[in-house]
């Protein structure tokens, strides 16, 4: 019995978190016409599909026999084809697969090792100034990684309470092994979403240029008319400790190779960045009776805005030691030992997490450095020495950690080392994160010359979900810097030619107090439900939020009082006096006033939430200021946003400086606002180059006049000549 096409299709309710083979028969012709027995075979295709909801999930294989060979037995290919594939299983793949695959697309994530999916190789901790409004950032058009840090969470503290609410930050330690295990049972158990392990090795290309596929390293391709590369620090990496190095991606994981050489024959730029991670220590044999204990703040924060996620756990304590003069000695004895100084490793690290050589040489003045010891997990002795990376050998690094105060007699788990690896300069990218070269292909993480879990997981959502939607032939969403920290993120990335580390911070964003964590939600969720990752009842409690926020804002507006003990509380608080019948509202205005002291005299609305009740205080207490930055903003966007043509010759245009046409020329920017972003263009050249489109409008709308009255000449001309024709022709 011979079978020439085999259709597969899977479905019915599956249960989540089992591994679920792909089985099928297949007979094979007889080899002589004598014999009646037919033999069959059973395959099993090596992937791995987690579905949650079949109802969501269909996928079909074609099994196409080739032509039999020279023994009679057919050889079998099979089609793999997907509408979305992601390449690589850290931050951005995870986020970027998750998004497609709940926008409806049949996504594939090839990933190196499956067991370290969403691993976090460096400081195990989520958050901090800027990046924790990221993480919010993303929670509110959908994504995982808030939710996750929230329900591994060791520690959390909120960062700058004594500053503004722009420069507030919430940080989490996290514990590394459950936050991997939790991401990984998410990415396992999402319906349309595949995973296989795999090298990728070759982009596949069609006819016009556009992304047909990928092909790994043992010869298996896999096609989809979207693919996004999330690659880490594995594309070609190399990791250091002292003058010794390797192969990885980072320690115990082998590098990518071949990917770097395809995208450049494609005409893609490389080059080489560099990070690095500390030693852990076991902290069974740290002495923290003499060091500063960092406990964690005891009413809990959170990243995401889902309440479902918001499970408080026992904390565990971080502790703060201090560099000597001893650490310092030995380090500036031994720089010709580490790979930057002795000049073997030539790619930037990032500026502002440096090596401690690094801070021993650049801030030569101080006496001291902070160095915080931060838990793994609850489970695990391994500390993370954070702000002690090194490039030194291995046998100096346990004698330069015991120069730590507490650290005289620890135990070294892991030595520290330095990374080096592949990226592409991001202003090959539009900001939608697709590449201007190859239609279909979306770069995303640390390949775009980021750093950080946070930066990663950002674009991540953003490029699945337009890998989605490009895979169904619908426009491309572009997040503008004004409206997050994502569109700063990757406006910033795509604009300026950047050749070291990228890290997100408060001070890149022109509009960051109306950029606040706390209304990320107001900002992102209406987007998020409309390309639909928002659910029924996720919106429920979005809208229910707005509601209770905006009631209570009407309410503070009217409710008056006059003298008694919550004025005498806010006159010596405030330092200013309650003058007549007062309305909340003008007592949350005045300084140091904040709702607590509502709800201490009874004042409060005991229905919200301590987030509720932030959001309404600052809300009212910078009204003032939200409103004037509102209405600089509205005066700008028209100009920002006013777009330019994919086409123009910047070389053409003399009257810009010579560094500005290359510049432009290499970024082409999409928007006058993009372009005054552009490094080298002054604002000279902006203000000859909207001349020059003034210029071109004006001369496009006078060939414009000049068709439309010679088409109406041509048509007055054919009516005078009709009665003529008929009367010739009668």
């Amino acid at each position: 019995m011979a079978t020439h096409n085999l259709n597969i299709n899977i479905s019915g309710r599956l249960t989540r978190h089992f591994f679920i083979p792909l089985l099928f028969k297949w007979a094979a012709p007889t080899r002589a016409r004598t014999r009646t027995r037919t033999r069959t075979r059973t395959r099993v295709l090596p992937i791995r599909c987690y579905l949650r909801r079949a109802s969501n999930f269909s996928r079909r294989f074609s099994v196409v026999p080739s032509a039999a060979s020279a023994s009679g037995s057919p050889e079998w290919n099979i089609d793999e084809r997907f509408d979305v594939i992601v390449v690589g299983g850290g931050h951005a793949g995870c986020e970027a697969a998750l998004a497609s695959a709940r926008l409806g697309a049949k996504t594939l994530l090839l990933t190196l090792n499956i067991d370290k999916i969403a691993w976090q190789p460096c400081n195990p901790a989520v958050g901090g100034p800027a990046k924790s409004q990221l993480v919010h950032e993303v929670d509110a058009l959908g994504g995982e990684i808030g939710k996750v840090a929230d329900m591994c969470y060791l520690q959390k503290r909120v960062l700058n309470t004594s500053r503004g609410p722009a420069v507030r930050a919430l940080r989490a330690q996290t514990d590394k092994r459950e936050y991997a295990m939790r991401m990984k049972n998410i990415v396992e158990s999402t319906a349309n979403l595949c995973i296989r392990e795999a090298m990728v090795t070759d982009i596949l290309l069609g006819k016009n240029d556009n992304v047909e596929g990928v092909c790994t390293f043992f010869g298996m391709n896999f096609y989809a008319p979207s693919v996004v590369l999330t690659t880490g620090t594995f594309m070609s990496g190399k990791i250091w400790v002292g003058r010794t190095s390797m192969p990885a991606g980072r320690a115990g994981e082998s590098a990518s190779h071949g990917l770097t050489e395809n995208l450049q024959r494609l005409g893609f730029e490389t080059d080489r960045l560099k990070t690095g991670t500390p030693s852990r220590v076991d902290l069974r044999t740290v002495d923290f009776s003499g060091l500063e204990p960092q406990h964690g703040d005891e009413e809990v924060s959170w990243f995401s805005f889902d309440p479902d996620f918001h499970i408080e756990r026992e904390q565990m304590c971080c502790y703060l030691t201090r560099t000597t003069k001893r650490t310092h000695q030995l380090i500036k004895d031994n720089l010709h030992e580490t790979p930057t100084y002795g000049g073997w490793v030539e790619a930037k690290g990032p500026r502002y997490c440096p090596a401690i050589e690094d801070k021993i040489v650049r801030f030569q003045d101080k006496e001291s450095h902070q160095i915080f010891l931060e838990p793994e997990g609850r489970n695990v002795p391994e500390l993370y020495v954070q702000g002690f990376s090194t490039g030194l050998p291995e046998r100096l690094q346990l004698p330069l950690l015991r120069t730590l105060p507490g650290l005289e007699n620890c135990s070294m788990l892991r030595p520290a080392y330095a990374v080096e690896y592949d990226y592409l300069p991001a202003h090959q990218c539009y900001r939608s994160l697709m590449t201007k070269k190859v239609e279909g292909l979306f770069f995303s993480g640390q390949i775009n010359g980021t750093t950080g879990y946070e930066e990663a997981a950002a674009q991540g959502i953003i490029s699945g979900i337009n890998a989605a939607r490009h895979s169904d032939g619908k426009s491309l969403i572009v997040l503008e810097r004004e409206s997050s920290y994502v569109g700063t993120l990757i406006d910033d990335l795509v604009t300026k030619d950047l050749r070291e580390p990228y890290r997100m911070l408060t001070s890149r964003s022109e509009h960051r107090l109306l950029l606040r964590s706390d209304n990320a939600d107001s900002r992102l969720t209406p987007l998020g439900r409309e390309l639909g990752l928002i659910d029924d009842r996720r919106w429920k409690v979005y809208q229910d939020k707005l509601a209770r926020v905006s009631e209570e804002k009407r309410r503070l507006k009217t409710v008056r009082i006059s003298g008694g003990d919550l004025a005498a509380d806010v006159t010596r608080l405030s330092g200013q006096p309650v003058k007549g019948s007062s309305t909340l509202e003008s007592l949350l205005k005045k300084p140091h006033i904040q709702y607590e002291i509502l709800d201490k005299h009874g004042f409060g609305n005991g229905l919200l939430s301590r987030a509720e009740k932030e959001c309404v205080e600052i809300d009212i207490k910078y009204e003032g200021f939200i409103v004037r930055q509102q209405s600089q903003l509205q005066q700008m966007v028209h100009q920002q946003h006013r777009p330019l043509p994919p086409d123009l010759d910047y070389y053409a245009m003399t009257t810009l400086s010579l560094e500005s046409r290359e510049k432009l020329s290499k970024v082409r920017p999409q928007t006058i606002g993009q372009a005054s972003r552009v490094g080298g263009v002054s604002p000279a050249d902006i203000t000859a180059l909207l001349i020059i489109l003034e210029a071109n409008r004006r001369k496009a709308q006078e060939q414009m006049r000049h068709q439309v009255l010679a088409s109406v000449r041509a048509d007055s001309n054919q009516q005078s000549e009709g009665p003529l024709t008929e009367t010739i022709s009668s």
